[in-house]
């Protein structure tokens, strides 16, 4: 399994009348953590494009538990529970505050695909060099 963890300080436009982040900016704060987590790998966004490769959202769970407010330090964990062996890979995230309080959970499906035509593809190998060692 592999691990995770980004900082992120919720920023005043990202807060709604209540004060509270508005909920469709966790799918930012998930993509953060992501690339990211990615970044800690040894790899990158821009490299897996460079390589042909995209990866779109295909999924997006959410689940609030808690409210994040304005200036709330944010620690994003993000997991990678099992190694993708097909054109998926599957993404964990659990928000915590400052008190550690687990916040929000997400979880995101994101499909390989080939970027001119856009069919169905595998991670790319420079990527499964750099995850494998966590599944061994």
């Amino acid at each position: 399994m592999f691990n995770s963890e980004t900082t992120i300080r919720v920023r005043y436009a990202e807060t709604d009348q209540m004060n509270v982040v508005y909920h469709g900016n966790y799918a930012q704060y998930f993509e953060v953590a992501r690339a990211e987590a990615i970044r800690e790998l040894g790899f990158t966004y821009k490299e897996m494009e460079a390589s042909g490769v995209v990866m779109p959202i295909v999924e997006l769970h959410t689940k609030f538990l808690r409210p994040a407010k304005y200036d709330d330090l944010l620690t994003i964990k993000t997991q990678l529970r099992e190694l993708p062996t097909d054109h998926r890979i599957e993404f964990h995230h659990e928000v915590y505050n400052e008190e550690g309080k687990l916040l929000t959970i997400g979880r995101i499906v994101l499909y390989f695909l080939d970027a001119k035509t856009m069919a169905r593809s595998t991670m790319p190998e420079a990527l499964a060099q750099h995850i494998q060692p966590y599944f061994s």
